[in-house]
């Protein structure tokens, strides 16, 4: 029975809109079937999460040879996550039609397929089709004279050794070693990350803190003062701004340092933090189990306590018209991305998206997620005006598992899970990342054979096999760049930077060294989407053959697509193409017709293919 029925949730042909609806927007489902015959009744099942299913009766629209098509147009009035199938039904029995069947292999609750609606629709983000770079301002580029600021840090002046990895006397890694990078490093460094495509810096926090990470926030209104000033910020968002290059910085709200002016656990604060007293006004902001002590704190580190975000006081604070969020954006942000923000209430992402909104219209709220976004125990962090965008973690871990294991059956999958289950606003300017500051560099979890558990064998680990990961950071990256959403690149990963997991992924950017035959590699894509914006900010993603370790697929805007082929099928590859003559957007030369193993080719018509200007000869 299941293999005589035809519905695909990501093909217009059975249902538009494709991906997430927006209320009262018509949704059109068709069914199509060969058997049971002479069906009495066909009924869409929807479900909203928390309530009881509705059964509505299909329309025959075509009934020949033994085949069915029916068809069905509803609207629902209501945002939030819901779930469907189908019934067929016959004299003798019901068929259930759901995505429990291999229809598409899109999973769902319970076999049903989901169907996000949201109240709201969205603007195309200025982020959509560029590219987005991730730096830890502390190790990228000393700009001018270094500040040294506090008593207790180690200066370092080796840039690219080691970071601190090795526990004090309490067992604790400190994190206060500190290499210099700072903001005017980073304007410094503008045009290469223009040569390299780069549309949007994503900061890892900057503002006052304890540690060289910053993620333990001592003082959410000063720009920590190793890195700078408010003015060398406002500096750099407008020079950036020059460039085409946006601005985004971390907010983490989830909890504060335990070395802040709102904790003040040290006094090193002239403050009375909440540590200190019942009576502070910051005192309502924690979650104390037993005062003072016994406090709730993120993944158990007692240096980061947490905050409870539905707090008003909090809240104001954080949202309000001075509060964090606007003072800063005001500035000229084009953004923020929220930590852990599933530890967040709703209605405090809501608020922080409105808020910077308020100040800049174009303002893109993302958030770290790690899971689905779309459904997080029937919990939507992508509606409602909430986030327009996530980390999307999913196209990470199977664009690795295909470049390592040539899964592409796998990785075809997850991308259309994600498009049919997130707002088209969201797919567009998805966070794609292959590695950050919380991961293992990318070249060194595609080269590296070897599971290491010791942190001393970890500092002094190098990648083996250099030329063959090189080619499968090749891959990852190309994939990267070309599905939907926004590559996000980690500073460093487009020269082969090589590290484990924290601190070692977090060494200093080597000027002057690195991989630069993969640095042209990274050019050449960010010049691809620079020259086919359109198409990868809005283009829809088709699969043309995604069997044997080949993902082979297109992205299309109107008359105008881009065919990726990456081939990890350990074998020669000819992908069948519209007749017609391509040209290779990696070369700018013709299409061979084939792809080598463990190679890629990007390629368009070449009657479409806008070529570079060639540089002009110098005049004596």
């Amino acid at each position: 029975m299941n293999k005589t029925v035809s519905f695909f949730p990501n093909c217009k042909k059975y249902k538009t809109p494709v991906g997430a609806a927006t209320v009262n927007e018509p949704i059109s489902l068709t069914l199509k079937f060969t058997r049971p015959q002479n069906p009495s009744e066909v009924y869409l099942v929807l479900t909203k999460a928390g309530e009881d299913p509705v059964r509505y009766s299909m329309n025959l629209v075509k009934d020949e040879d033994g085949e069915y098509t029916y068809t069905l147009t509803v609207k629902v009035t209501t945002s939030g996550l819901y779930f469907y199938h189908f019934d067929i039904q016959n004299e003798e029995q019901v068929y259930r039609v759901g995505s429990d069947v291999d229809l598409n292999a899109l999973l769902g609750k319970g076999g049903d397929w989901q169907l996000t609606v949201t109240a709201d629709e969205y603007a195309p983000s200025a982020l959509d089709g560029g590219v987005m770079y991730e730096i830890m301002p502390d190790r990228f580029f000393i700009g001018g004279e270094r500040n040294k600021t506090k008593s207790y840090a180690t200066y370092r002046d080796d840039w690219g050794g080691v970071p601190e990895y090795r526990p004090d006397g309490h067992g604790k890694i400190s994190n206060i070693d500190f290499f210099g990078g700072n903001l005017k490093g980073i304007t410094k460094k503008l045009t290469y990350l223009k040569n390299l495509g780069v549309t949007c810096i994503y900061l890892t926090p900057i503002f006052e803190a304890h540690s060289n990470h910053k993620y333990d926030t001592g003082n959410y209104m000063k720009v920590d003062p190793d890195f700078g000033t408010a003015d060398d910020l406002k500096d750099l968002i407008k020079k950036a701004k020059k460039r085409g290059i946006g601005i985004i910085l971390d907010g983490v709200f989830s909890h504060t340092g335990d070395d802040s002016i709102y904790f003040n656990k040290y006094d090193n604060y002239d403050s009375v933090g909440a540590y200190k007293s019942v009576k502070s006004p910051y005192y309502s902001w924690y979650k104390f189990r037993n005062w003072n002590n016994d406090y709730e704190c993120r993944y158990n580190i007692d240096i980061m306590p947490m905050t409870d975000c539905g707090n008003p006081v909090f809240d104001e604070f954080v949202n309000g018209e001075e509060g964090v969020v606007r003072t800063w954006t005001r500035l000229g942000l084009a953004g923020w991305r929220l930590d852990v923000c599933d530890q967040l209430y709703d209605a405090f992402i809501e608020r922080c998206a409105s808020a910077a909104k308020k100040e800049n219209p174009d303002a893109v709220m993302y958030g770290e997620v790690f899971a689905d976004a779309s459904n997080l125990g029937e919990r939507s962090l992508i509606t409602d005006g909430k986030l327009d965008s996530v980390t999307n973690y999913p196209f990470k871990e199977d664009i690795l598992n295909f470049v390592r294991a040539g899964d592409s059956n796998r990785l075809n999958n997850t991308v259309g899970f994600v498009i049919n289950n997130y707002p088209k606003h969201a797919v567009d300017c998805l966070m794609n990342v292959l590695g950050n500051h919380d991961t293992a560099r990318l070249m060194t979890v595609l080269g590296s054979g070897d599971e290491i558990h010791d942190r001393d064998g970890k500092a002094n680990a190098t990648v083996k096999n250099r030329d063959e990961a090189v080619r499968l950071v090749k891959m990852a990256a190309a994939l990267q760049y070309t599905l939907p959403g926004v590559p996000c690149v980690y500073y460093g990963d487009e020269i082969g930077m090589e590290g484990y997991e924290d601190p070692f992924n977090r060494r200093c950017y080597p000027w002057g060294e690195g991989d630069k035959e993969l640095l042209r590699w990274y050019k050449k894509l960010g010049t691809i989407r620079t020259n086919e914006r359109k198409i990868f900010a809005h283009g829809k993603y088709c699969a043309v053959d995604t069997n044997s370790g080949v993902m082979f697929f297109k992205r299309k805007d109107g008359d105008e697509t881009v065919y990726v082929i990456v081939n990890n099928s350990g074998s020669d590859y000819t992908p069948a193409l519209p007749k017609g003559d391509y040209t290779d957007l990696m070369s700018y030369k013709p299409f061979a017709g084939t792809v080598k193993d463990k190679e890629t080719a990007i390629v368009k018509l070449t009657s479409q293919t806008v070529f570079p200007e060639k540089p002009k000869k110098k005049t004596k």
